[in-house]
This record gives C-alpha cells, structure tokens and sequence, in this order.
C-alpha cells in the first residue's frame, strides 16, 4: 500500500491522511460545481489528484492538473487569487480545529504513468520482466 510522503520525508499518519482525502474531496466537488465567484477560475475544468498535510496540519499542499493539461499557468494563478475564498470554503464546511494553509502544486502523476507505459511497452523491458 502506497502511502504519502510528508515534507519531511516520513510517511503520513492516518488523521493527516484521513484530513487531506476529505480535503482533496471537498475541493473537487467545489471546483466542479463552479462555488467560487470567479468566472475565470470556475471555466477550467481542475483535477485535484491529492492533498497532502503537513504534521501539523496547518499547511495542505493540493496536487492539481488543469483537464487536458492545458492551461497550466493561468490555473496556478488563478488558484493562488482566489486561496482565500477556496479556504473559506473548506472552513465553512468542514469541521476542523485549523483550517489549512493551502498550496498549489502541479500534479504529475499522470505523466508518470504515461512514462511508465512507455518503458513497459519497450521490447527489451518486456523480455526482462519474462524472464
């Protein structure tokens, strides 16, 4: 079972990883449905792949993609200027001690997994891995 690394390097406990699941949950479903007053924001389609806690759980750092991996840039931005609104959001409908800091990050899960295609579809990694 694959389990979150924090910033520092170990693994996640279960409230950190229990905390960002119902975050990452909360923050789709308010990305989908177009919540925010912002036109711009609410006009791209954005994944959001994982979130990811602090020990502390005062900073969560959400792992995004934009649909189609288009856009990238002005998602960022447009996420960075409507932080404030989207952590509202978060306290308002959860309840938590601390509402988190929450950071943008680009998430490249799904460009691994293409990579990883690639290198299983190559002949010789095929041989290796019958043999």
């Amino acid at each position: 079972m694959s389990r979150n690394k924090t910033q520092e390097g170990r693994g996640a406990n279960q409230r950190q990883l229990r905390v960002g699941e119902v975050i990452r949950r909360h923050l789709s479903e308010v990305l989908s449905r177009g919540e925010i007053h912002d036109p711009d924001l609410n006009r791209i389609p954005i994944t959001v792949g994982d979130v990811r806690l602090s020990g502390d759980l005062k900073v969560a750092t959400v792992y995004v993609v934009p649909l189609g991996g288009k856009n990238q840039d002005e998602m960022f931005e447009l996420l960075k200027r409507n932080k404030g609104e989207l952590r509202r959001s978060i306290a308002r409908g959860l309840s938590l001690k601390f509402t988190p800091e929450l950071r943008f990050r680009l998430d490249d899960t799904f460009d691994q997994l293409d990579e990883n295609r690639r290198l299983f579809s190559q002949e010789a990694v095929r041989r290796d891995l019958e043999s």
